[in-house]
């Protein structure tokens, strides 16, 4: 399974318009500024446009869009270059900022849009599942973090009570 071949389909959607602004985020987002590790998907957050003349939002021309290419669903994946994608929304105020500041990064020439390393080490501390726990620790020990942003980030959203619970469980020095 190759990313690039993921990144390549990605931006072709953006240039051909069934896209507008997109951010990889997740454990494959993750993986821009922390040593790899085993993920099972892509999750490609997008901001959904509605529909023309309609105030409802639809992945359709997402879809459309890569049926036509030729790729085929299979659940709630596109499998595009041997990787499972999922096209989501942002789900909460703290994922819509993350797709808004994402970070323009390559791979090889291409360019890709990634989450922050702060909002994603977020995003895990409000998910707050084991894997997320753990992610957020690598985010730590590696020193991936800017933590004046993170905490930033933290604060804003209201997710200084978690930071603290997640200090006083995994760091010695909250």
């Amino acid at each position: 399974m190759d990313i690039r071949t993921v990144i390549k389909v990605i931006n072709k959607m953006k240039v051909d318009g069934a896209i507008q602004h997109y951010a990889i985020g997740g454990a494959v987002g993750a993986t821009f500024y922390l040593e790899p590790f085993s993920t099972l998907d892509v999750d490609i957050f997008v901001a959904f446009e509605p529909e023309k003349d309609s105030l409802i939002i639809s992945p359709t021309p997402i879809f459309d869009h890569l049926r036509e290419a030729g790729f085929e669903m299979e659940g709630e994946y596109f499998l595009i270059g041997g990787w499972p994608v999922q096209f989501l929304p942002p789900h909460s105020p703290l994922v819509d900022e993350a797709l808004a500041k994402a970070s323009s990064l390559k791979i090889d020439d291409d360019p890709v849009s990634v989450m922050t390393a702060e909002h994603l080490a977020a995003i895990a501390l409000e998910l707050g599942r084991p894997k997320d726990k753990a992610r957020l620790l690598q985010f730590m020990d590696e020193g991936a973090l800017d933590m004046a942003t993170f905490e930033d980030i933290v604060n804003r959203y209201q997710l200084a009570p978690k930071w603290l619970i997640f200090q006083t469980q995994f760091l010695s020095n909250p």
